[in-house]
């Protein structure tokens, strides 16, 4: 029936004047109970002077719980902070009670008026010992019943028994739904091992086997180190990934909600974060200054990239913000989430950039200063199905605003290419090629500065492998992997954002960006370190099936083409690529026709792509017969993995 009561009303707090009035009672009967101890357990006293100090005493003590607060706290989650309160409260209560002592003999407010100075020495000690033991003793209870209502709890391995190890301890155990056992730490301080801390015992990292999991029925291994690079933890979490545990992660404190940790902050271990490379950091940015009352305009505004550019660029001292997208939902969902956060100076237009008309009058309207062009059909499979909507997105689309751009004299364009341009093998990468080439003809033209990104897959962007196997994982598998040889370069939704902003600030108009992504990463292992990472085992629990490299998709990509190299900027991580040089006027007379070209004849539009772009051969596609012998020199090398033909 009491457990049915705490149950019910669990989520009830006490008022903190009937928390006061216990203290207060507390306080009563410590002073009663001094007396008693002072007097060898008898009556040898005058009573009747106790009952004479008892209400200067609550007085005293009344005032002191005010000062320090300590009846505000709510007993159940009571902590050390707490405990701190009460022992404040309790030595300003009997320094006042001293003070009252000592100010009567002086002045004799009250005749016959004192209290022993070791009745308020035993009483402060009584009083801060029943107000500690009878909150803790309140939350053992209320634990104790409020759990035995509710399903088993779940055992964890904290990583990590310094501060934050234990701040981590302490949220978890003072959380009453979360229920959760804390069954050691673990540490790789020699000086800690053996140790317990809360009553924990703290562990060395080589009890972390499959007999210790099972043996103590661990769910979760939870990584609580502030003070841990990228690869340190990937280092630690690989060790512990072959674990049939789920791996989460403490946030870095700078990240914890008002100084505190919450329960809801501390997440899995997310792949991002076992990245082969250091993330990104632009130093010493010239983005700032370049922004400084500029009008700028983002196209595919609401996509993956597009949206944290608008996300990145909102921070700054901009003039106005056009984010121009054909999807409704997408953009009002970002226009609902930069509103909430505060941010209103901006424009978001629904509109298609091949609509030339509706682009002018944009143009005409808020005359940009910059334009980051991040709008593009990127499916590989679907486009080369489509190659229509290819090459009038991504290449017809780019020609009006690169066209525009120039007419209006926009100070700097700014391209977001693909890896995928580079020796392209399919239809997507083909037409990024192309509007790459074309924006390097209109360079010649005017006064607009064209600056071109190129940089591999955004890990978490719509459409990418990292979406795909968590939703694959969620149905229970398999996870499907299109070749067990095939890698790719990975960089985060922000970082990508900054090498963009950073490349327009530091571009002089013609040159294509590259950063060193480190090293590329295969599929085939990242697949395995998700379903790790899910606290599943592969192939136990989850398979991985070999589907086949899709239509023109390659085993690897490159970020260099056939003829560039690099020269270095001020960023370590940042390069300029050195691009061949081409015929202009040919180039522009072909892109041309291509966007004025009945589309809907196939293979007339893909073999001008593959005159406009000479290294453009198809890979395992039906394109693949437009370029002869080429085509079969490509499949077996991609069949064996070697690197492709250059031309």
């Amino acid at each position: 029936m009491i457990r049915k009561f705490l149950f019910r009303n669990g989520r009830r707090y006490a008022s903190k004047w009937t928390v006061l009035l216990i203290d207060l009672g507390i306080v009563a009967v410590s002073f009663i109970l001094a007396y008693f101890i002072r007097f060898n357990l008898s009556f040898n006293f005058d009573v009747q002077k106790l009952w004479t100090q008892l209400p200067i005493i609550i007085v005293l003590f009344t005032m002191a719980f005010m000062i320090s607060g300590s009846y505000k706290g709510v007993v159940r989650h009571t902590g050390i902070k707490d405990v701190y309160a009460i022992f404040n409260a309790v030595c300003l209560a009997s320094i006042g009670a001293i003070g009252v002592v000592l100010a009567n003999r002086s002045a004799g407010f009250v005749d016959g008026f004192t209290i022993p100075l070791s009745i308020i020495i035993i009483n402060s000690l009584l009083t801060f010992i029943s107000l500690s033991t009878s909150r803790y003793v309140f939350k053992i209870v209320y634990e104790t019943m409020m759990n035995g209502s509710t399903s088993p709890s779940k055992n964890l391995i904290i990583y990590g028994a310094g501060e934050s190890g234990i701040i981590t301890h302490n949220t978890l155990t003072n959380h009453s739904k979360m229920r959760a056992k804390v069954v050691g730490f673990v540490d790789n301080n020699l000086q800690k091992v053996g140790k317990q801390i809360n009553g924990v015992k703290v562990y060395d990292k080589s009890i972390l086997t499959p007999e210790f999991v099972r043996f103590n029925n661990i769910s979760e291994i939870i990584f609580s180190i502030q003070s841990i690079n990228p690869k340190q933890l990937r280092v630690l979490v690989n060790e512990v990934v072959d674990l049939p545990v789920k791996v989460k992660i403490v946030p870095p404190v700078e990240d914890w909600i008002n100084g505190e940790l919450k329960v809801s902050q501390i997440k899995r271990v997310q792949i991002e974060d076992l990245l082969d490379r250091p993330p990104i950091e632009i130093r010493n940015s010239k983005v700032l200054k370049d922004f400084e009352d500029k009008v700028i305009m983002v196209t595919g505004g609401a996509g993956s990239i597009g949206s944290e550019l608008v996300r990145q660029i909102c921070k700054y001292n901009y003039r106005t913000l056009i984010v121009v997208d054909q999807a409704e939902s997408a953009l009002y969902d970002l226009q609902q989430e930069l509103k909430q956060i505060g941010y209103f100076n901006f424009v978001p237009i629904v509109g298609d950039i091949r609509d030339k008309n509706k682009m002018r009058v944009l143009f005409q309207e808020y005359r940009p200063d910059r334009i980051f062009h991040a709008a593009a059909y990127k499916h590989v499979p679907l486009m080369e199905q489509n190659p229509y909507e290819a090459v009038k997105i991504n290449v017809a689309g780019t020609k009006t605003i690169t066209d525009l751009a120039v007419e209006f004299e926009v100070e700097k364009f700014v391209f977001v290419s693909t890896d995928k341009a580079v020796n392209p093998t399919n239809i997507m990468g083909a037409t990024k090629r192309i509007a790459e080439m074309y924006i390097s003809c209109r360079q010649q033209d005017g006064k607009t500065k064209f600056v071109t990104t190129r940089f591999g897959n955004v890990l978490g962007s719509n459409g990418s492998v990292i979406p795909l196997f968590r939703k694959q994982i969620e149905k229970g598998g398999p996870l499907t992997v299109t070749h067990k040889d095939i890698t790719r370069y990975f960089m985060t939704i922000p970082e990508a954002s900054q090498l963009v902003l950073e490349a327009g600030a530091m571009g002089q108009g013609g040159e294509i960006f590259i950063f060193d992504m480190g090293e590329s990463v295969k599929i085939m292992d990242l697949a395995k370190n998700m379903i790790r990472l899910s606290g599943l085992r592969y192939p136990e629990d989850i398979d991985i099936k070999i589907t086949g490299l899709r239509p023109g998709e390659k085993l690897y990509e490159e970020l260099l083409a056939n003829g560039e190299n690099t020269l270095p900027t001020y960023h370590d991580k940042i390069m300029i690529s050195k691009v061949r040089d081409i015929d202009y006027s040919a180039t522009r007379t072909m892109i041309d026709e291509l966007c004025i070209s009945n589309l809907f004849f196939k293979d007339n539009v893909v073999q001008l792509m593959k005159s406009i772009v000479p290294e453009y051969i198809s890979n395992n596609s039906d394109f693949c017969k437009l370029d002869g012998e080429k085509s079969k020199d490509l499949k077996k090398q991609s069949e064996i993995g070697l690197p492709q033909l250059n031309n």
